[in-house]
């Protein structure tokens, strides 16, 4: 399955895009196209997490489970969308937490969280595609066992990541992370349905940081300009 994907990326994940499964997911992403549908991100953004997010520079993963499957939204990083397109909810509760964090937090005004992508933010969706307006029609299709693989591979070849598992999809994946190397942050997700039951007040933003400080990693700056 021809990639382009990070050099330090391809590394870790060149055997295992050629493996049967991959293979059999790139022939059904090409069948939805022959059928007619849309298949959001765009080809060239479906590896986007990874390729502004090079395998040693990872600091911080978080988790979602599906792209947006609206017009113009998906891009490749998980709770993020494309400039010009209204800020989504969960990503405007993230904004509301920040403020509560970093009183000195400006609300943007767009909702394109590339700036934490390229600081080591990995922003991971565990399915990457998904066909317009239907949510989830992407989903047990293969693209789980790939981004379970890349946990696995942060899990075992790095060490001090800090993960963010927000709600109960996300937290699933603790058993394929090492908690005595890394660190593992839970809380409610940040969707209106489920914010008020933990995820405002969670300090993850803040605390990532501290962690990341006490190791000499040095902290993200969220603020998305």
């Amino acid at each position: 399955m021809a990639v382009a994907l990070e050099p330090s990326w391809l590394n870790v994940l060149g055997n295992e895009l050629e493996k049967t499964y991959m293979k059999e997911l790139k022939s059904f992403l090409l069948e939805e196209k022959q059928k007619g549908f849309t298949v959001f991100p765009k080809g060239t953004d479906i590896f986007n997490a990874f390729n502004h997010t090079p395998f040693d520079k990872v600091k911080v993963v978080i988790l979602g489970q599906d792209p947006y499957h609206g017009q113009g939204q998906a891009h490749g990083l998980s709770f993020s969308v494309q400039k010009g397109i209204t800020v989504p909810p969960s990503l405007k509760n993230m904004y509301k937490e920040l403020v509560d964090e970093f009183p000195d937090f400006k609300i943007p005004n767009h909702g394109e969280l590339t700036a934490w992508a390229d600081q080591g933010v990995l922003l991971l969706n565990a399915t990457l595609t998904v066909r317009a307006h239907e949510a989830g029609s992407h989903q047990k299709r293969g693209w789980e066992i790939f981004t379970d693989f890349v946990i696995s591979s942060l899990s075992e070849q790095r060490s001090g990541i800090v993960f963010l598992l927000w709600g109960k999809f996300a937290q699933q994946k603790e058993v394929l992370i090492n908690t005595n190397k890394h660190f593992v942050l839970k809380a409610a997700h940040p969707s209106p349905f489920s914010a008020y039951n933990g995820f405002f007040g969670c300090k993850h933003f803040k605390t990532a940081n501290e962690i990341l400080a006490k190791q000499g990693m040095g902290e993200i700056n969220w603020q998305i300009m």
